[in-house]
């Protein structure tokens, strides 16, 4: 049996995963994302550490989240979107001064999305969805 590189549990069922909340979801997916972010940052180039960082966080920020959940939601199975919507519509959401309350929902909706992909072990769905995102943020710079 092979263990794919983001897996550390043995996965979820879609049911099982779908029994968590969706703050809770994004709670994990957040991770899941900076990980993700931090790696292709550390593989594109050796770079001081502080710059890494910098760059890190301008991707992880709400407002790039964002942006990504909406570059991604036409490519997303019915599933996948009503995860994204579970977490974009859930309620205590406390909001902080440096996003909109619409951008820092739909951030916790990718979030949310990514947590839930990673506890049901499609690390695959993952991966190619991380690279859309970071595929877009390439032709940017």
């Amino acid at each position: 049996m092979s263990i794919d590189v983001l897996e550390t549990q043995p996965p979820l069922s879609e049911e099982d995963a779908k029994q968590f909340s969706p703050l809770a979801l994004a709670f994990l997916g957040d991770s899941v994302y900076e990980v993700m972010v931090r790696e292709a940052l550390l593989r594109q180039a050796n770079r001081p550490t502080r710059s890494l960082h910098a760059l890190a966080v301008a991707h992880v920020r709400a407002g790039y989240q964002a942006e990504a959940a909406n570059r991604i939601m036409e490519l997303l199975s019915e599933d996948e979107a009503d995860i994204l919507r579970r977490g974009r519509n859930a309620s205590g959401i406390s909001v902080p001064k440096s996003a909109t309350p619409a951008v820092y929902r739909m951030a916790t909706g990718f979030e949310c999305l990514f947590g839930y992909l990673y506890l049901c072990g499609k690390t695959l769905r993952l991966q190619e969805l991380f690279q859309i995102v970071w595929e877009e943020h390439l032709t940017e710079e």
